[in-house]
């Protein structure tokens, strides 16, 4: 028999039972084949655990289980404000386990356990706890024709969704998908990140402790080859949430088509910071760093494109390297002085400097780092990087890096301004420097993104819809505007008199 548990200690001391197989029906399962992910410590490159992988035969009984559960009184017929209470839980549940959550993150994520206590694992408790209180919030309309019909609306959950999240904040982005869709009164397969498959073990274990039902909420890791794959094409999955790179949502978007499921896609970025040269320009270094080098630039909406007006152009880069030099700490998870961690992978720290190169051999003018930065000659460190005397053409310009990557380059009016950080095939999220309110709305009405902060960076907010355009996804998660992507809309004629 596979052990499906171990017993691990954390770097910082939390000592637990990491589950290893897959969370179906309430209970940690043994995976059908012997696919394995092993999670990774980017810091020290040692291997944290190795846990089980689904194959499709695994992922139709974890379908299976969310039909199963839809369709069951406990689930079906559970009042809203019942439902409320156990996502309420399920939120207090989180907030008591938050340190050891935050740990598991850092270790096989990299990224600093201040910000996994400070930012990721508070705002995931956040998000889940704002949509307990949709649960019972959420109605149809009664829509006047004539008197002899009654007419009204029932918004309904779509069905069974699976989700699939990425590597970058592991329980957050469960939290944006898991929160709507249970107000809703769906039944979820979610499967987690290949680089980040230990946390969302831990987080099945508190769904079955707060009180939902067997098989409202599934929990899997898998290579998204076959795992994913088999998720988004099952017949009986009604819709698919997707977070992740534009390359695979248009695959998943494709694979979903076939049998016409409903789609949110959040994916790809390569988002403007737009800088005015009345703008409080110490603010707007220090969002601007934010921006882009929090995380280890391993942000969907990552400013990583920062045009400045030519007036202040060569001030703003003076302070900007002076920024990184200040702020920007490397070391590892444990330490508090830490700002940025490792890249999350090999994969991704041999991407990151792929894209220092191709700037060089694109002309472009290193200007900072753009370096390995190895700590006891072990980690996947890289020095923030910055380029100038970048041209709209070059690939670094316009190509998502996902590292702590940015371009700075000048610009003379606002009209360039507009058009440059609109010459991308992406549309995620933009920012705009200036304070002069008639500019910051007149521009970010004209920015083609789905988001745009005025004087800031990265500042989102549950009850705020996130979403982009273009090639940086479909729908919106989020705010009320989660709730329609959750629910459909059923209309009901009633004949009150009308005869033949």
């Amino acid at each position: 028999m596979v052990n499906l548990y171990q017993e691990i200690t954390t770097p910082n001391g939390h000592t637990y039972k990491q589950p290893l197989g897959l969370f179906i029906n309430n209970e940690i399962v043994q995976a059908s084949s012997g696919s394995r992910i092993t999670s990774i410590d980017p810091a020290t490159e040692n291997i944290i655990a190795t846990v089980q992988a689904a194959s499709a035969e695994d992922v139709d009984k974890a379908v299976q289980a969310a039909k199963k559960a839809l369709q069951h009184p406990s689930w079906k017929l559970l009042a809203g404000t019942q439902r409320a209470k156990l996502i309420a839980k399920f939120a207090d549940l989180i907030e008591e386990n938050q340190e050891l959550l935050a740990s598991i993150d850092a270790w096989d994520n990299g990224m600093p356990y201040s910000a996994a206590m400070a930012e990721d694992i508070p705002e995931a408790i956040n998000t889940i706890r704002y949509f307990s209180g949709w649960a019972d919030k959420i109605f149809g309309q009664t829509i006047s024709t004539t008197h002899e019909k009654f007419a009204y609306t029932l918004r309904q959950p779509i069905g069974v969704v699976a989700q699939i999240i990425p590597w970058n904040y592991p329980l957050l982005m469960a939290a944006w998908k898991l929160g709507p869709a249970l107000a809703c009164g769906n039944t979820i397969v979610l499967k987690a990140a290949e680089q980040t498959p230990l946390s969302i073990l831990l987080l099945g274990q508190l769904v079955k402790s707060a009180g939902f039902p067997a098989g409202v909420v599934n929990l899997i890791n898998g290579h998204g080859r076959e795992a994913g794959t088999a998720l988004v094409q099952h017949p009986l999955v009604d819709k698919v949430a997707f977070t992740g790179s534009t390359a695979t949502a248009k695959l998943v978007m494709s694979t979903a088509a076939r049998t016409l499921k409903n789609v949110t896609l959040e994916s790809g970025g390569k988002s403007p910071f737009v800088v005015f040269s009345d703008a409080d320009l110490e603010q707007a270094v220090k969002w601007s760093h934010l921006g882009i080098m929090s995380n280890s630039g391993q942000i969907c909406t990552a400013t990583s494109r920062i045009l400045v007006q030519r007036e202040i152009y060569h001030s703003f880069v003076s302070r900007f390297k002076e920024a990184v030099n200040t702020i920007s700490v490397i070391g590892d998870q444990w330490q508090d002085s830490t700002y940025q961690g490792p890249q999350v992978s090999k994969a991704q720290y041999d991407r990151v400097l792929s894209y220092v190169k191709m700037g060089k051999e694109e002309g472009a003018t290193l200007a900072m780092g753009g370096e390995p930065c190895a700590i006891n000659g072990k980690g996947y460190y890289i020095k923030p990087t910055i380029f100038t005397d970048v041209e709209d053409s070059m690939r670094i310009y316009h190509e998502e890096v996902f590292g702590p990557f940015v371009v700075i380059s000048p610009f003379d009016d606002e009209q360039e301004a507009i058009s440059r950080a609109n010459s991308t095939s992406y549309g995620l999220g933009a920012s705009v420097f200036t304070n002069d309110l008639q500019r910051a709305h007149r521009v970010a009405a004209e920015i083609e993104a789905g988001m745009v902060w005025i004087n800031s960076s990265q500042d989102c907010d549950c009850r705020v819809p996130f979403g982009g355009v273009k090639q940086s996804g479909i729908g919106r998660e989020l705010g009320t505007e989660s709730l329609d992507a959750y629910t459909q809309v059923k209309a009901v004629h009633v004949n009150m008199g009308l005869r033949l």
